[in-house]
């Protein structure tokens, strides 16, 4: 699954396949101005931060179990997020710093280091990093990833794909070359 945000007439959080299909709106109300998202992996969460109605808040990925982590005019300052373990860790745009916040009562925040022009942090972590399995992108004999002349994307699951072309290409009616 992709999932992003977007503000503008309506705000959301949103998720679709990794071709785009299926698109679903998982966050539609009482949000604003959606600017960073994180995902736990393991336990299928997502975290938005909201620097119009300054909150960070969380839901699972079909949109439930919505939470208001902390809110507060600390939050319009910050810029990026990502999950570990019990915390969030988000940039401070203002004091240059990264904040690490409990992200199960939200009152624990601590700055940890302090960078020069960072606005964006990511976290790696093993056990989110799955295993590879055989999947339908993967390069066939003749060279091509899931026999598509361009470009393969996952579709709604690891099994089933979709192939696309590059800008100036029509799609064939074989469904995998370019023209």
């Amino acid at each position: 699954k992709l999932f992003f945000t977007d503000y503008g007439n309506a705000a959301k959080v949103e998720r679709c396949d990794m071709d785009g299909m299926n698109r679903t709106w998982i966050v539609d109300s009482k949000i604003e101005q959606p600017t960073a998202l994180a995902l736990d992996l393991i336990n299928k969460y997502v975290y938005w931060l909201d620097v119009y109605l300054e909150s960070v808040e969380v839901v699972d990925y079909q949109g439930r179990k919505r939470q208001t982590i902390t809110k507060g005019r600390q939050i319009r300052h910050l810029c990026g997020l990502a999950v570990f373990e019990n915390y969030l860790y988000t940039v401070n745009s203002d004091s240059l710093s990264i904040l690490r916040i409990n992200r199960y009562n939200g009152s624990d925040v601590q700055a940890l280091a302090r960078l020069d022009n960072a606005k964006e942090i990511r976290v790696y972590q093993k056990r989110t990093q799955t295993a590879v399995r055989s999947h339908a992108c993967e390069v066939d004999p003749s060279g091509m990833p899931g026999g598509c002349s361009h470009i393969c994307l996952l579709s709604s699951s690891y099994k089933a794909r979709t192939c696309r072309c590059r800008t100036g290409f029509i799609l064939g009616s074989d469904g995998r070359s370019c023209k």
